[in-house]
């Protein structure tokens, strides 16, 4: 059952997927050790749960300016990228749980 507050970008496979990956980045972070809480972690989620913000607020705005809006997020997609390959590093995460997101 669709809420009545429900929005059009909601139904964007890409929109849904960027939900997902912000939440399974949220759940990896929760185990990151507590001093990475405010450095990478922080990172990590700022950028994974911008991608889905990023489609969600050009939804609504012309093609071009949507085009911007998915390049953001396509920006903060290659972010997530260099946080969990340096969480890896870190080994805050296994190469398993990396290549999962």
């Amino acid at each position: 059952m669709k809420s009545k507050y429900y929005f059009k970008f909601e139904e964007l496979k890409i929109y849904q997927k960027a939900i997902y990956f912000g939440e399974l980045v949220n759940n990896q972070i929760n185990t990151f050790p507590k001093e990475e809480t405010y450095r990478l972690g922080s990172q990590f989620i700022r950028a994974a749960d911008s991608i889905a913000n990023n489609i969600a607020e050009g939804s609504a705005s012309s093609d071009a300016n949507f085009n911007r809006y998915l390049q953001m997020a396509w920006d903060s997609a290659h972010e997530c990228v260099v946080c969990s390959t340096k969480a890896r590093l870190r080994n805050f995460i296994t190469e398993g749980q990396d290549e999962q997101n």
